[in-house]
């Protein structure tokens, strides 16, 4: 098992390069369909997409067990939020990648009694499951770090000036009984609230990098699975998005988001 999961990390540059490239072509074709290129031309953009597709899907045999592996480890965290988010996440990407494998077997012809169609929509739907997971986990440690420094800053105002300013931190001393009052607090708050998410980001790339991607890849299984149409361009821009964002944390390990 270990031997597979070093070989299945060898491959995952290739498996997200080939990832890039169907994205772009994917929006390529998008592009060309709209300023009326040649049919000859969008088919094979078309064909390309697909042989890289299908170039992936070989790439990705047996990144179950990877996933499963992840799986395990994820079990031992000690927060129970982290542990049930990662830990669901990844068996969720490994009953994906094992439909994917089912789905590759169909497509290349060892298995042509396979109903793709169906294995493609069970696929989406793990990889929905799994996205979702991954973004309630970033949303949980953004809630965290938000804590974090909200304290942080309430202590440094203590410190400096003798104690937290009227109004920062009950939203106002006029109370939310006070006439007029109410919107303006409302607004405030709110304001604070964007700022402080905004510092939070900036002061840990890694998360802000897992939103970005996870929110860009959410687009992909929600138009797959018919519940809500993007189209292809939007479908190849947040893919191709999501896949360089991919590359980078394997190029730069520091910001991948652990654990």
């Amino acid at each position: 098992m270990d031997a597979w999961v070093r070989f299945s990390a060898q491959s995952q540059a290739r498996e997200r390069l080939c990832r890039a490239a169907q994205y772009a072509c994917s929006l390529l074709g998008h592009a060309l369909q709209r300023r009326g290129a040649s049919p000859e031309l969008q088919k094979q953009i078309q064909q390309l997409e697909g042989h890289l597709s299908l170039g992936r899907k070989l790439l990705r045999l047996g990144n179950s067990a990877d996933a499963l592996e992840s799986a395990k480890r994820a079990v031992h965290l000690s927060d129970v939020v982290l542990r049930f988010c990662i830990t669901v996440s990844h068996l969720n990407r490994a009953l994906y990648f094992a439909c994917d494998n089912v789905l590759w077997a169909g497509k290349s012809g060892l298995s042509p009694r396979v109903d793709q169609e169906k294995w493609a929509q069970r696929s989406f739907r793990y990889y929905l499951f799994s996205l979702i997971m991954n973004l309630s986990r970033d949303a949980y440690e953004i809630r965290l770090l938000m804590e974090q420094e909200s304290s942080a800053c309430h202590r440094r105002l203590k410190g400096s000036a003798g104690g937290v300013p009227g109004g920062l931190e009950t939203g106002g001393s006029g109370g939310p009984g006070t006439p007029g009052r109410g919107l303006p607090q409302l607004a405030l708050k709110l304001r604070l609230q964007l700022l402080l998410l905004a510092r939070v980001l900036q002061g840990h790339p890694p998360l802000l990098l897992d939103v970005v991607k996870n929110a860009c890849d959410l687009f992909i299984p929600l138009d797959k699975l018919g519940l809500w149409r993007c189209g292809p361009g939007i479908v190849g821009l947040c893919g191709l998005v999501s896949s360089i964002l991919s590359i980078l944390t394997l190029i730069y390990p520091w910001l991948r988001l652990k654990p």
